[in-house]
């Protein structure tokens, strides 16, 4: 697969308008609501939500911390039209961008803080490791990474569960525990294990990254 290759937010495009029912399989309020918790957001910061998917993450944090400036942004258009309905629903100033995690449209140090929430496991290895270093681009100098995603099976359900999963997404690294040693690798200097989760997918991590 090539670094332009995008897989949408639940695997195919026609699954589109049901992403947030399937992502309420999940215990999907504990572990966003943990991560804006995290995020530790003060006045002013500048927040980019990375792989926004219908914004449920970005609205959250603009509703915890109202004097920051919110951007999201996803490659998927006809997922960031059901982000915009809901976001003018709730008369909220987010600003939704439409881009690549491997491509970050934003100039250097941009950020205060990146957060995201199940968006690696859709990338390559090799979009993975772009991400990483755009990140690490856009973050300003002691800038923080919080995000959830799958990770390596912390128990028998979860393993058995990951074998299936292994066929939908692109997994393996994320199942191997690899995505902290990735991080590493793009010069972040440090990385923390916040909380985990099992769910009907498999083992959610939440990490903490800072640059």
């Amino acid at each position: 697969m090539s670094k332009k290759t995008y897989i949408p937010a639940v695997r195919y495009n026609w699954l589109t308008p049901f992403f947030d029912l399937v992502i309420k399989l999940m215990p999907e309020s504990i572990f966003k609501n943990n991560l804006v918790k995290q995020s530790k957001t003060q006045k002013d910061d500048k927040v980019l939500d990375l792989g926004c998917g219908t914004a449920t993450l970005t609205i959250l944090l603009k509703k915890a911390y109202p004097d920051a400036e919110i951007i999201g942004l996803d490659g998927d258009k006809k997922i960031l039209e059901i982000a915009s309905s809901k976001i003018k629903h709730q008369n909220l100033d987010i600003t939704l961008d439409y881009g690549m995690s491997f491509e970050l449209p934003y100039n250097n140090n941009s950020f205060d803080t990146v957060v995201s929430s199940l968006m690696f496991h859709h990338l390559t290895s090799e979009n993975k490791i772009l991400t990483f270093e755009e990140i690490y681009r856009v973050l300003k100098d002691k800038g923080n990474l919080y995000f959830a995603d799958f990770g390596k099976p912390h128990n028998i359900p979860m393993r058995l569960i990951s074998l299936i999963m292994n066929y939908f997404e692109e997994n393996s690294d994320n199942m191997k525990g690899l995505l902290p040693k990735m991080f590493l690798n793009a010069n972040f200097t440090k990385i923390n294990e916040i909380e985990r989760y099992s769910t009907l997918f498999g083992t959610i991590y939440i990490y903490h990254v800072q640059k």
